[in-house]
C-alpha cells in the first residue's frame, strides 16, 4: 500500500500565503484573524484537506489531557517565543500545558529524563526545545510511549521543526564576502568539536566557495549570550588580528560584539562589520544585520504536530525533518570594505 502524503500545517501556511501562527489561530477560529486570513486560510485547507486536530478526539484517546514543553532555560528570547507560540497552540486544542526548564544544568536534565515513567503520568506527550540530549536518552524516550516532537534538535527519531542552520550561515557570511570583507572571524557556538557545529559548517563552506581559509585566532567559542558574545569579542580583539568583518552565530552573540567593539572605541560598521543569525527584536533597534528565522512559528508547527500524533495514532506518518524558510535582512553594522 502506498502511504499518501498528509497535508500539514506548513503546507496550509505556503499555500495561503501567511504565516503559521496566523493559520494556527485561523484554523481554529480565534480572534484577531482578519476575515481576508480567514478565507485564505479556509480555501488552502480545503484545497489541501487539512483539518486542525480536534479536541473533542483527543478526549476520546488521551490520557491525561497534559503536554509538556521542555526548554534548557524559559528565560531566553528564542525560548520565550516558541513556548509562547506553542501553548496557545496546546491551549486552543483543548491541552493542559506542563513547563519544564531545565535552568541548563546537568543534574536537572538527569532527573527529568532519566525517569520517564513518572513523566509519563502526568503527560501524554512532550514537546523538546533544542534540549541537548545523548544517544541513550534520545532512545529512552523513542521507547517511552509519549509522543514527542522538537524544535531545532538534529538527528531525532521524531517530527521536528528548525530551520537550516547551515544555509543560514553561508548565507549570513556570504553577505559578508559580498561585500569585499576577506578576513573574516567568527563567533562560534561552544561545542567541545567546533568544525561539528552546522552554523560554523556553513561558515566554512562560504569561505571555501571563495578559496578562503579562517584563522585559527579568527575563531572564538561562545554561548548564546551578550555576556558570552562580549568576552568572545574582546578575547578576539586581544588575539591581536584585525578581521574586517565578524560573522556571530546568534544575535544576543552579535550584541556582546558590538558592546566590546564600543568599549574598545571601535564601532560597527566603521571599524568593523558585524552580522548575526536570528532577528531578535532588539536587533531591529540596535540596527544589526541579521538572517531571520521564524521562532514562534518553529514553536506553532511542532505543537500542531503534537497535536496530530496525540490524535493520529492508528496511521501515523513517518517522523519527519521540518526546516522552514529563513531571510537575510540588511541593517546598519554591515558595509563594503573601505
Amino acid at each position: 500500500m502506498v502511504r499518501t502524503h498528509r497535508a500539514t500545517i506548513q503546507d496550509v501556511a505556503l499555500l495561503s500565503g501567511l504565516s503559521i501562527c496566523t493559520v494556527s489561530r485561523a484554523l481554529r477560529n480565534l480572534p484577531n484573524v482578519s476575515e481576508k486570513a480567514q478565507r485564505q486560510v479556509s480555501d488552502a485547507a480545503s484545497k489541501l484537506g487539512y483539518k486542525a486536530s480536534a479536541a473533542a478526539a483527543r478526549l476520546a484517546g488521551g490520557r491525561t489531557g497534559s503536554v509538556a514543553i521542555i526548554a534548557p532555560t524559559a528565560t531566553t528570547w528564542f525560548f520565550a517565543q516558541a513556548v509562547e507560540a506553542a501553548e496557545e497552540v496546546f491551549g486552543d486544542s483543548g491541552y493542559d500545558t506542563v513547563l519544564i526548564s531545565l535552568r541548563n544544568k546537568k543534574s536537572v536534565k538527569q532527573q527529568v529524563f532519566g525517569n520517564l515513567e513518572q513523566l509519563a503520568q502526568r503527560v501524554d506527550g512532550l514537546l523538546l526545545l533544542n534540549v541537548d540530549l545523548d544517544p541513550g536518552e534520545v532512545e529512552a524516550l523513542d521507547a517511552s510511549g509519549l509522543a514527542v516532537a522538537s524544535v531545532s534538535m538534529r538527528n531525532v527519531p521524531w517530527d521536528n521543526v528548525g530551520i537550516d542552520d547551515e544555509h543560514a550561515a553561508w548565507r549570513a557570511t556570504s553577505h559578508l564576502l559580498e561585500l569585499g570583507h576577506w578576513d573574516l572571524a567568527v563567533l562560534a557556538g561552544n561545542e567541545p568539536v567546533v568544525k561539528d557545529i552546522p552554523r560554523f559548517q556553513g561558515f566554512s563552506r562560504a569561505l571555501d566557495e571563495h578559496h578562503l581559509t579562517v584563522h585559527p585566532d579568527q575563531v572564538v567559542g561562545c554561548e548564546p549570550s551578550i555576556d558570552d558574545g562580549r568576552r568572545a569579542m574582546t578575547e578576539l580583539m586581544a588575539r591581536g588580528g584585525k578581521p574586517t568583518a565578524v560573522f556571530a552565530h546568534c544575535d544576543e552573540a552579535a550584541f556582546g560584539a558590538l558592546m566590546a567593539l564600543r568599549e574598545h572605541g571601535l564601532a560597527a560598521p566603521k571599524n568593523m562589520s558585524v552580522i548575526g543569525i536570528d532577528d531578535h527584536p532588539m536587533s531591529w533597534f540596535l540596527g544589526l544585520s541579521t538572517v531571520a528565522q521564524p521562532v514562534a512559528d518553529q514553536g506553532a508547527f511542532a505543537a500542531n504536530l503534537l497535536c496530530e500524533r496525540l490524535v493520529n495514532t492508528e496511521t501515523p506518518n513517518p517522523p519527519a525533518n521540518h526546516l522552514l524558510d529563513t531571510k537575510l535582512i540588511e541593517r546598519k553594522t554591515t558595509r563594503h570594505k573601505r
